[in-house]
Protein backbone atom coordinates (compact mmCIF):
# COMPACT_ATOMS: atom_id res chain seq x y z
CA UNK A 1 0.00 0.00 0.00
CA UNK A 2 1.00 3.31 -0.33
CA UNK A 3 1.05 5.90 2.09
CA UNK A 4 -2.17 7.49 1.36
CA UNK A 5 -3.50 4.14 1.23
CA UNK A 6 -1.96 2.85 4.36
CA UNK A 7 -3.33 5.95 6.38
CA UNK A 8 -7.03 5.43 4.72
CA UNK A 9 -7.07 1.90 6.12
CA UNK A 10 -6.14 3.01 9.87
CA UNK A 11 -8.91 5.80 9.59
CA UNK A 12 -11.72 3.59 7.74
CA UNK A 13 -11.06 0.08 9.15
CA UNK A 14 -11.11 0.12 12.27
CA UNK A 15 -12.63 2.36 15.43
CA UNK A 16 -11.05 5.52 16.34
CA UNK A 17 -12.34 7.86 18.84
CA UNK A 18 -11.95 11.14 17.19
CA UNK A 19 -14.44 9.23 14.20
CA UNK A 20 -16.69 7.21 16.15
CA UNK A 21 -16.59 8.76 19.37
CA UNK A 22 -16.37 6.10 22.66
CA UNK A 23 -17.09 3.36 20.81
CA UNK A 24 -13.82 3.48 20.10
CA UNK A 25 -12.67 3.63 23.97
CA UNK A 26 -12.07 0.13 25.24
CA UNK A 27 -12.30 -0.51 28.95
CA UNK A 28 -8.98 -2.43 29.76
CA UNK A 29 -5.34 -2.24 28.23
CA UNK A 30 -4.99 -5.58 27.25
CA UNK A 31 -4.73 -5.16 23.39
CA UNK A 32 -1.95 -2.69 23.44
CA UNK A 33 -0.17 -4.99 26.10
CA UNK A 34 -0.34 -7.62 23.61
CA UNK A 35 0.89 -5.18 20.51
CA UNK A 36 3.85 -3.99 22.38
CA UNK A 37 4.93 -7.30 23.87
CA UNK A 38 4.61 -8.48 19.89
CA UNK A 39 7.17 -5.24 19.07
CA UNK A 40 9.12 -6.73 21.75
CA UNK A 41 8.67 -3.68 24.55
CA UNK A 42 10.06 -0.69 22.75
CA UNK A 43 8.61 1.51 25.51
CA UNK A 44 11.47 0.13 27.70
CA UNK A 45 14.40 1.56 25.33
CA UNK A 46 14.07 5.07 26.17
CA UNK A 47 12.65 7.69 28.88
CA UNK A 48 9.50 9.44 28.70
CA UNK A 49 7.30 12.09 30.62
CA UNK A 50 3.44 11.52 30.66
CA UNK A 51 1.08 14.34 30.01
CA UNK A 52 -2.68 14.04 30.97
CA UNK A 53 -5.42 16.59 31.59
CA UNK A 54 -8.73 18.21 30.19
CA UNK A 55 -6.99 21.10 28.27
CA UNK A 56 -3.56 22.15 27.75
CA UNK A 57 -2.08 19.14 27.33
CA UNK A 58 -0.70 19.44 23.99
CA UNK A 59 0.44 22.62 24.45
CA UNK A 60 2.39 21.51 27.78
CA UNK A 61 3.83 18.34 25.45
CA UNK A 62 5.25 20.83 23.23
CA UNK A 63 6.57 23.15 25.63
CA UNK A 64 8.24 20.17 27.15
CA UNK A 65 9.75 18.70 23.87
CA UNK A 66 10.85 21.69 22.92
CA UNK A 67 13.02 22.79 26.57
CA UNK A 68 14.14 19.23 26.08
CA UNK A 69 16.06 19.64 21.90
CA UNK A 70 17.58 22.99 23.54
CA UNK A 71 19.06 20.83 25.68
CA UNK A 72 20.60 18.96 23.31
CA UNK A 73 18.39 15.83 23.93
CA UNK A 74 16.94 13.13 21.20
CA UNK A 75 13.57 14.25 21.79
CA UNK A 76 10.19 11.90 20.80
CA UNK A 77 6.37 13.69 21.01
CA UNK A 78 3.91 11.44 20.85
CA UNK A 79 0.55 13.66 20.37
CA UNK A 80 -2.54 13.60 19.24
CA UNK A 81 -5.33 14.52 17.17
CA UNK A 82 -3.21 15.85 14.24
CA UNK A 83 -4.40 18.94 12.10
CA UNK A 84 -3.36 18.26 8.57
CA UNK A 85 -0.93 15.28 8.30
CA UNK A 86 -1.30 12.11 10.31
CA UNK A 87 2.49 12.08 11.03
CA UNK A 88 1.66 15.05 13.30
CA UNK A 89 1.46 12.47 16.21
CA UNK A 90 5.10 11.37 15.81
CA UNK A 91 8.18 13.62 15.61
CA UNK A 92 11.41 13.10 16.79
CA UNK A 93 12.97 17.03 17.49
CA UNK A 94 10.10 18.58 15.15
CA UNK A 95 10.47 16.28 12.59
CA UNK A 96 7.50 14.22 11.29
CA UNK A 97 7.78 10.42 11.13
CA UNK A 98 8.62 9.14 7.24
CA UNK A 99 5.90 8.11 5.40
CA UNK A 100 8.45 5.03 4.93
CA UNK A 101 8.36 4.05 8.51
CA UNK A 102 4.39 4.58 8.60
CA UNK A 103 3.93 1.96 5.25
CA UNK A 104 6.37 -0.25 7.08
CA UNK A 105 5.03 -0.47 10.33
CA UNK A 106 1.39 -1.06 9.43
CA UNK A 107 3.06 -3.65 6.55
CA UNK A 108 4.79 -5.75 8.92
CA UNK A 109 2.14 -5.71 11.82
CA UNK A 110 -0.85 -6.04 9.81
CA UNK A 111 -1.85 -9.26 9.98
CA UNK A 112 -1.26 -9.00 14.02
CA UNK A 113 -3.70 -5.85 13.89
CA UNK A 114 -6.41 -8.08 11.99
CA UNK A 115 -6.47 -11.01 14.63
CA UNK A 116 -6.60 -8.88 17.33
CA UNK A 117 -8.80 -6.35 16.01
CA UNK A 118 -6.80 -3.36 17.52
CA UNK A 119 -8.10 0.31 17.46
CA UNK A 120 -6.81 2.94 15.79
CA UNK A 121 -5.28 4.28 18.78
CA UNK A 122 -3.33 1.24 19.65
CA UNK A 123 -1.83 0.67 16.36
CA UNK A 124 -0.65 4.58 16.54
CA UNK A 125 0.88 4.06 20.16
CA UNK A 126 2.42 1.13 19.04
CA UNK A 127 3.98 2.90 16.36
CA UNK A 128 5.27 5.79 18.08
CA UNK A 129 7.14 3.64 20.78
CA UNK A 130 8.78 1.06 18.28
CA UNK A 131 9.48 4.16 15.82
CA UNK A 132 11.19 6.30 19.09
CA UNK A 133 13.09 3.27 20.01
CA UNK A 134 14.47 2.13 16.40
CA UNK A 135 15.46 5.89 16.06
CA UNK A 136 17.41 5.75 19.76
CA UNK A 137 15.62 9.12 21.56
CA UNK A 138 17.11 10.25 25.02
CA UNK A 139 13.00 10.95 25.55
CA UNK A 140 9.65 10.87 24.79
CA UNK A 141 7.58 13.63 25.67
CA UNK A 142 4.14 11.05 25.39
CA UNK A 143 0.39 12.80 25.80
CA UNK A 144 -2.45 10.99 26.59
CA UNK A 145 -4.79 10.11 24.12
CA UNK A 146 -8.45 10.17 26.51
CA UNK A 147 -8.75 10.00 30.06
CA UNK A 148 -5.73 8.19 31.68
CA UNK A 149 -6.32 5.12 33.04
CA UNK A 150 -7.18 3.19 30.45
CA UNK A 151 -5.39 4.98 27.65
CA UNK A 152 -3.20 3.16 25.51
CA UNK A 153 0.27 4.98 26.36
CA UNK A 154 -0.23 4.32 29.60
CA UNK A 155 1.79 1.45 29.82
CA UNK A 156 5.09 3.70 30.46
CA UNK A 157 7.05 3.93 33.27
CA UNK A 158 8.01 7.72 33.20
CA UNK A 159 10.26 10.00 35.08
CA UNK A 160 7.58 12.62 35.94
CA UNK A 161 4.08 12.45 35.32
CA UNK A 162 1.97 15.88 34.90
CA UNK A 163 -1.72 16.34 34.82
CA UNK A 164 -2.64 19.86 33.27
CA UNK A 165 -6.51 20.34 34.54
CA UNK A 166 -9.58 18.85 35.30
CA UNK A 167 -12.96 19.98 33.69
CA UNK A 168 -15.79 18.70 31.55
CA UNK A 169 -15.11 16.97 28.68
CA UNK A 170 -15.60 13.36 27.91
CA UNK A 171 -18.27 13.03 30.54
CA UNK A 172 -19.91 10.16 28.65
CA UNK A 173 -17.34 7.95 28.96
CA UNK A 174 -14.89 9.17 32.07
CA UNK A 175 -17.60 10.17 34.47
CA UNK A 176 -20.19 13.34 35.33
CA UNK A 177 -18.31 14.59 37.93
CA UNK A 178 -14.76 16.47 38.51
CA UNK A 179 -13.97 13.68 41.07
CA UNK A 180 -14.50 10.65 38.44
CA UNK A 181 -12.44 12.44 35.34
CA UNK A 182 -9.70 13.05 38.38
CA UNK A 183 -9.80 10.27 39.27
CA UNK A 184 -9.66 8.68 35.73
CA UNK A 185 -6.61 11.17 34.75
CA UNK A 186 -5.36 10.65 37.64
CA UNK A 187 -4.84 6.99 36.67
CA UNK A 188 -1.26 7.92 35.08
CA UNK A 189 0.30 8.61 38.68
CA UNK A 190 2.27 5.53 38.85
CA UNK A 191 4.48 4.17 42.15
CA UNK A 192 7.10 6.32 43.28
CA UNK A 193 7.04 8.60 40.28
CA UNK A 194 6.68 12.68 40.71
CA UNK A 195 3.37 13.89 39.33
CA UNK A 196 2.92 18.00 39.29
CA UNK A 197 -0.43 18.89 38.90
CA UNK A 198 -1.39 22.12 37.07
CA UNK A 199 -4.35 23.63 38.17
CA UNK A 200 -5.32 23.50 42.36
CA UNK A 201 -8.89 22.66 42.23
CA UNK A 202 -11.05 21.52 45.92
CA UNK A 203 -13.09 18.80 44.24
CA UNK A 204 -10.10 17.33 42.50
CA UNK A 205 -7.01 18.27 44.63
CA UNK A 206 -8.03 15.38 47.18
CA UNK A 207 -8.26 12.76 44.51
CA UNK A 208 -4.82 13.80 42.87
CA UNK A 209 -3.41 13.57 46.71
CA UNK A 210 -4.67 10.69 47.50
CA UNK A 211 -3.56 8.74 44.34
CA UNK A 212 -0.05 9.90 45.09
CA UNK A 213 0.01 9.27 48.40
CA UNK A 214 -1.06 5.32 47.55
CA UNK A 215 1.51 5.19 44.92
CA UNK A 216 4.31 7.14 47.36
CA UNK A 217 4.29 9.39 44.12
CA UNK A 218 6.15 13.00 45.33
CA UNK A 219 3.68 15.73 44.83
CA UNK A 220 3.80 18.99 43.46
CA UNK A 221 1.45 22.14 42.61
CA UNK A 222 2.48 24.38 39.74
CA UNK A 223 1.10 26.86 41.40
CA UNK A 224 3.62 26.44 43.89
CA UNK A 225 6.43 26.77 41.20
CA UNK A 226 8.81 29.96 42.57
CA UNK A 227 11.28 30.31 40.19
CA UNK A 228 12.13 32.85 37.37
CA UNK A 229 9.10 33.43 34.99
CA UNK A 230 8.94 32.66 31.32
CA UNK A 231 7.46 33.72 27.89
CA UNK A 232 6.21 31.91 24.84
CA UNK A 233 6.07 32.09 21.78
CA UNK A 234 2.27 30.46 22.19
CA UNK A 235 0.41 33.77 22.72
CA UNK A 236 -2.83 32.93 24.21
CA UNK A 237 -3.44 33.94 27.65
CA UNK A 238 -4.10 30.31 29.02
CA UNK A 239 -0.63 29.79 28.18
CA UNK A 240 0.56 31.29 31.46
CA UNK A 241 -0.91 28.25 33.18
CA UNK A 242 0.83 25.79 31.18
CA UNK A 243 4.18 27.94 31.40
CA UNK A 244 3.97 27.16 35.14
CA UNK A 245 3.16 23.69 34.85
CA UNK A 246 6.11 23.29 32.60
CA UNK A 247 8.56 24.99 34.86
CA UNK A 248 7.44 22.90 37.76
CA UNK A 249 8.00 19.57 35.67
CA UNK A 250 11.53 20.89 34.49
CA UNK A 251 11.98 21.66 37.78
CA UNK A 252 11.39 17.95 38.75
CA UNK A 253 13.68 16.81 36.34
CA UNK A 254 16.45 18.87 37.29
CA UNK A 255 16.17 17.26 40.77
CA UNK A 256 16.11 13.52 39.10
CA UNK A 257 19.39 14.93 37.86
CA UNK A 258 18.30 16.30 34.12
CA UNK A 259 20.28 18.97 32.70
CA UNK A 260 18.12 21.66 32.01
CA UNK A 261 19.64 24.97 31.97
CA UNK A 262 17.81 28.74 32.77
CA UNK A 263 18.90 29.53 29.44
CA UNK A 264 17.98 26.40 27.35
CA UNK A 265 14.61 27.00 29.43
CA UNK A 266 13.71 30.45 28.26
CA UNK A 267 14.97 29.47 25.22
CA UNK A 268 12.72 26.27 24.71
CA UNK A 269 9.84 28.02 25.31
CA UNK A 270 10.42 31.28 22.72
CA UNK A 271 10.70 28.24 20.14
CA UNK A 272 7.89 25.93 20.78
CA UNK A 273 6.69 26.68 17.74
CA UNK A 274 9.81 26.41 15.64
CA UNK A 275 11.18 23.68 17.24
CA UNK A 276 7.59 21.19 17.17
CA UNK A 277 5.22 22.53 14.55
CA UNK A 278 2.64 23.43 16.78
CA UNK A 279 -0.41 24.69 15.30
CA UNK A 280 -4.11 26.03 16.38
CA UNK A 281 -3.65 27.39 19.72
CA UNK A 282 -4.30 31.40 19.18
CA UNK A 283 -2.92 31.49 15.58
CA UNK A 284 -2.64 34.73 13.66
CA UNK A 285 -3.30 33.26 10.57
CA UNK A 286 -3.55 36.67 8.67
CA UNK A 287 -3.72 40.53 9.25
CA UNK A 288 -6.48 42.85 7.90
CA UNK A 289 -8.80 41.32 8.91
CA UNK A 290 -7.10 39.35 11.48
CA UNK A 291 -7.75 35.95 11.44
CA UNK A 292 -7.32 33.95 14.94
CA UNK A 293 -7.69 30.10 15.09
CA UNK A 294 -7.77 27.78 18.40
CA UNK A 295 -8.57 24.44 18.96
CA UNK A 296 -9.93 25.44 22.50
CA UNK A 297 -13.84 23.14 22.00
CA UNK A 298 -14.92 22.96 25.65
CA UNK A 299 -15.95 25.25 28.58
CA UNK A 300 -12.96 25.44 30.30
CA UNK A 301 -10.94 26.14 27.03
CA UNK A 302 -13.56 28.63 25.53
CA UNK A 303 -13.71 30.75 28.78
CA UNK A 304 -10.08 32.03 28.26
CA UNK A 305 -10.46 32.03 23.90
CA UNK A 306 -13.51 33.99 24.47
CA UNK A 307 -12.25 36.54 27.29
CA UNK A 308 -8.56 36.76 24.90
CA UNK A 309 -10.84 37.65 21.91
CA UNK A 310 -13.32 40.61 23.48
CA UNK A 311 -10.14 42.21 24.43
CA UNK A 312 -8.51 42.15 21.01
CA UNK A 313 -9.93 45.63 18.87
CA UNK A 314 -11.84 45.43 15.47
CA UNK A 315 -14.82 46.85 14.18
CA UNK A 316 -16.95 44.16 13.57
CA UNK A 317 -16.48 40.18 14.98
CA UNK A 318 -16.83 37.36 12.69
CA UNK A 319 -17.18 33.90 14.17
CA UNK A 320 -17.14 30.34 11.81
CA UNK A 321 -18.05 27.79 14.10
CA UNK A 322 -18.49 24.08 13.72
CA UNK A 323 -18.51 21.13 16.79
CA UNK A 324 -19.05 18.02 17.29
CA UNK A 325 -22.48 16.03 18.13
CA UNK A 326 -21.10 14.94 22.08
CA UNK A 327 -20.34 18.78 22.75
CA UNK A 328 -21.88 20.22 25.85
CA UNK A 329 -23.74 23.03 24.26
CA UNK A 330 -25.80 24.44 26.94
CA UNK A 331 -22.40 24.87 28.95
CA UNK A 332 -19.88 26.74 25.64
CA UNK A 333 -22.74 28.39 23.35
CA UNK A 334 -23.57 30.98 25.98
CA UNK A 335 -19.58 31.99 26.70
CA UNK A 336 -19.24 33.37 23.02
CA UNK A 337 -20.39 36.80 22.14
CA UNK A 338 -24.00 37.82 20.99
CA UNK A 339 -22.35 40.64 19.12
CA UNK A 340 -20.91 38.78 16.52
CA UNK A 341 -22.00 37.57 12.95
CA UNK A 342 -22.01 33.66 13.05
CA UNK A 343 -21.19 31.47 10.05
CA UNK A 344 -22.57 28.13 11.03
CA UNK A 345 -20.95 24.79 10.05
CA UNK A 346 -20.26 20.87 10.27
CA UNK A 347 -17.08 19.97 10.31
CA UNK A 348 -16.07 17.43 7.90
CA UNK A 349 -15.73 14.28 10.02
CA UNK A 350 -18.63 11.46 11.42
CA UNK A 351 -18.68 12.97 14.57
CA UNK A 352 -19.79 16.77 13.31
CA UNK A 353 -22.56 18.09 14.39
CA UNK A 354 -24.59 19.22 11.89
CA UNK A 355 -24.90 22.79 11.13
CA UNK A 356 -28.67 23.23 11.29
CA UNK A 357 -28.96 21.86 14.77
CA UNK A 358 -25.97 24.38 15.34
CA UNK A 359 -27.62 27.18 14.58
CA UNK A 360 -30.92 26.18 15.88
CA UNK A 361 -29.43 26.04 19.71
CA UNK A 362 -27.12 29.10 18.50
CA UNK A 363 -30.47 31.41 18.25
CA UNK A 364 -31.67 30.00 21.57
CA UNK A 365 -28.41 31.45 23.08
CA UNK A 366 -29.19 34.92 20.93
CA UNK A 367 -25.94 33.95 18.33
CA UNK A 368 -27.42 34.60 15.14
CA UNK A 369 -25.61 33.86 11.48
CA UNK A 370 -25.64 31.89 8.20
CA UNK A 371 -25.45 28.15 7.59
CA UNK A 372 -22.51 27.33 4.99
CA UNK A 373 -21.86 23.60 3.56
CA UNK A 374 -17.91 23.69 4.92
CA UNK A 375 -15.92 25.23 6.78
CA UNK A 376 -13.80 26.53 3.99
CA UNK A 377 -17.14 27.77 2.38
CA UNK A 378 -18.16 29.78 5.59
CA UNK A 379 -14.28 30.50 6.11
CA UNK A 380 -14.15 32.11 2.60
CA UNK A 381 -17.52 33.95 3.21
CA UNK A 382 -15.93 35.84 6.47
CA UNK A 383 -12.95 36.88 4.37
CA UNK A 384 -15.48 38.26 2.02
CA UNK A 385 -17.86 40.26 4.47
CA UNK A 386 -14.46 41.42 6.67
CA UNK A 387 -13.52 44.71 6.37
CA UNK A 388 -9.89 45.58 7.10
CA UNK A 389 -10.35 46.28 10.64
CA UNK A 390 -13.15 43.25 11.67
CA UNK A 391 -11.66 40.47 13.47
CA UNK A 392 -12.73 36.98 12.13
CA UNK A 393 -12.54 33.81 14.65
CA UNK A 394 -12.28 30.20 13.67
CA UNK A 395 -12.62 27.42 16.56
CA UNK A 396 -15.36 25.36 18.20
CA UNK A 397 -13.43 22.25 17.19
CA UNK A 398 -10.10 20.73 16.65
CA UNK A 399 -11.35 19.70 13.42
CA UNK A 400 -13.05 22.82 12.27
CA UNK A 401 -9.78 24.75 12.84
CA UNK A 402 -7.78 21.64 10.57
CA UNK A 403 -9.99 22.31 7.55
CA UNK A 404 -8.87 26.41 6.95
CA UNK A 405 -4.86 25.83 8.28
Amino acid sequence: MTYTETVEWMFQQLPMYQQVGNKAYKVDLSNIHKLIAQLGNPHHNFKTIHVAGTNGKGSVSHMLASVLQESNYKVGLYTSPHLKDFRERIKINGEMISQEAVIDFIHHNKAFFDTESLSFFEMTVGMAFEYFSNEKVDVAVIEVGLGGRLDSTNIISPEVSVITNIGFDHVNILGDTLEKIAAEKGGIIKQGTPVVIGEYHENTFPVFKRLAEANNAPFYLAEDFSGKPFLSDLEGHYQQKNIRTVSMALEVLKGLGWELTEEAVEKGLKNVIYNTGLRGRWEVLQEEPKVICDTAHNKEGLVYAMKQLQEEEFEDLHLIIGVVNDKDLDAVLPLFPKNAKYYFSRPNVPRGLDAKELQKKAAENSLFGSLYNSVSEAYKAALEAASVKDMIYVGGSTFTVAEII
